[in-house]
């Protein structure tokens, strides 16, 4: 071999040895680097794992909280005003969006077909109520519009012991696509609640901010039906109650102690009135200087019943916005109400019912939804049994008595002549799993006046078979 050969030869086989003893240093430098970043990034992974956890607790405490302060539930067919409450499934998530925090989706799809022989006041099919004064005419169809969703948010961390939520509800109740030959076949989506909670597992406190049901509303107690959900058996001619945008603070009265569960709910709501002004732009006198509508509610309730009292109160200026209307029959109202009822559920039994009494409670579906200041008394009762696991029946009557001398004075002023008002309602329903079908007959008699002498009474029947899967 050459020199000039060999000299050629060795140079590689220098360089691969020197790479080849490099090796050794260069690996357990690599791991070295390897170790340390492996080492920060699972401390990372374990910080994050238990700000997860926390999270996770926070939500199971809020979860815990509120699964008190719902009402007991029947063993037997789940009724129907009961669809507006959070199911059992609540707490396992459909999905996530930020960090901790589950989004749920629930509702229901309904279907009613009906025939009746008047035509009813707040409209024809699920949202009749009672008979317009004077109506002929017999007519039937088939109504979706009862059909519901709503996503439950749950599990945002606030700041100490307090966590979020909230609620944003819609049916199809907000009218139809315009009144042309097909405006009946697309109903139009309404928003029903709109809310956010922030809740304190350790005190038992929770506070709701955004549209949602003011107190006088029985959410505890809503009559039982297939046909008539958004607009109940016996809404504004047995009790009233609306959504308004408003706060509301639940505290728990006796927090983690057993037996009977007392909560006290305290309630500040936008203002409302039938104008004078413009309704749908904030003009109208219910909403004139800062009057907001005050509501207090003392709740118990324990396995199998459920009690309650509540009391209203608001002023509304009837000069309006900038006292620029002229005011009828008198310049400002006072809107007060009281009210009493529960549910009781003895073994396959189901009882329902309120009394109240007020006076200018047309805001809250009062007074068969007359404005003035009008006395009024009325409340409903309702009882049920469940024969098995899937058969039920239920047996409703509801009675609303404005003064009438209250009425007259403010007709033509925000009154309509409605004096008295009974409805009586019977069905029978079948439930299987998330399935339930029923047929439902409802009667109502009102007595009402045009021209404050003569009295007139019209009566009103609805016949329905309604549908529902809940999800």
């Amino acid at each position: 071999m050459s020199p000039t050969l060999n000299r050629r030869c060795r140079a590689p086989l220098a360089l691969g040895i020197a790479c080849a003893l490099a090796l050794p240093w260069a690996a357990q430098a690599q791991t070295s680097t390897s170790t340390t970043g492996n080492v920060s990034a699972r401390e990372q992974q374990l910080e994050q794992r238990v700000d997860q956890l926390e999270q996770q607790l926070a939500q199971l405490k809020a979860m815990i909280q509120a699964q008190k302060q719902q009402p007991a539930q029947p063993a037997s067919a789940a009724p129907a005003q009961n669809v507006a409450a959070v199911p059992a499934t609540a707490a396992k998530p459909v999905f996530t969006t930020a960090p901790g925090v589950s989004v749920a989706l629930h509702g229901f799809v309904s279907a009613t077909a009906f025939s009746q022989d008047k035509s009813f006041t707040f409209g024809n099919g699920t949202n009749a109520e009672f008979p317009v004064p004077g109506a002929k005419g017999s007519l039937s169809g088939v109504d979706v519009r009862n059909t519901r969703f709503w996503l439950d948010f749950s599990g945002a961390k606030f700041a100490g012991d307090w966590v979020g939520g909230g609620r944003i509800e819609m049916d199809f109740f907000g009218g139809f696509n315009g009144t042309g030959p097909y405006s009946q076949q697309q109903p139009t989506p309404r928003l029903r609640q709109a809310y956010m909670d922030l809740t304190n597992p350790n005190t038992g406190t929770t506070v709701r901010v955004g549209q949602q049901w003011e107190l006088m509303f029985p959410v505890d107690n809503t009559p039982v039906s297939l046909a008539h959900i958004a607009f109940p058996l016996g809404f504004a001619a047995g009790y009233g109650g609306w959504r308004f945008p408003g706060i509301v603070v639940m505290q728990d009265l006796n927090h983690g102690s057993d037996g009977a569960k007392w909560r006290l709910d305290l309630g500040a709501f936008e203002g409302a009135w039938k104008g004078p002004g413009d309704n749908v732009n904030y003009l109208t006198a219910g909403n004139a200087g800062f009057r907001p509508q005050l509501e207090a509610r003392l709740r118990v309730a324990d396995k199998n019943w459920v009690a309650y009292a509540a009391a209203h109160y608001s002023e509304v200026n009837l000069k309006g916005v900038g006292d620029t209307a002229p005011a009828p029959v008198k310049d400002t109202i006072q809107s007060v109400g009281y009210e009493v009822g529960g549910s009781w559920k003895p073994g396959p039994w189901v009882f329902n019912g309120l009394v109240y009494t007020g006076k200018g409670l047309g805001e809250i579906f009062g007074a068969m939804a007359q404005f003035g200041d009008i006395s009024e008394s009325g409340g409903f009762v309702q009882a049920g049994y469940n024969f098995t696991s899937n058969w039920s029946a239920y047996a409703f009557y509801g009675i609303s008595k404005p003064d009438s001398q209250d009425v007259i004075r403010w007709m033509g002023n925000g009154s309509t002549g409605l004096l008295k008002n009974r409805q009586a309602a019977l069905s029978l329903q079948y439930a299987a799993g998330a399935y339930a079908l029923g047929v439902e007959w409802m009667y109502d008699k009102l007595d009402s006046t045009t021209d404050g002498i003569h009295r007139k009474t019209t009566n009103g029947n609805q016949l329905s078979v309604s549908g529902m899967y809940k999800f």
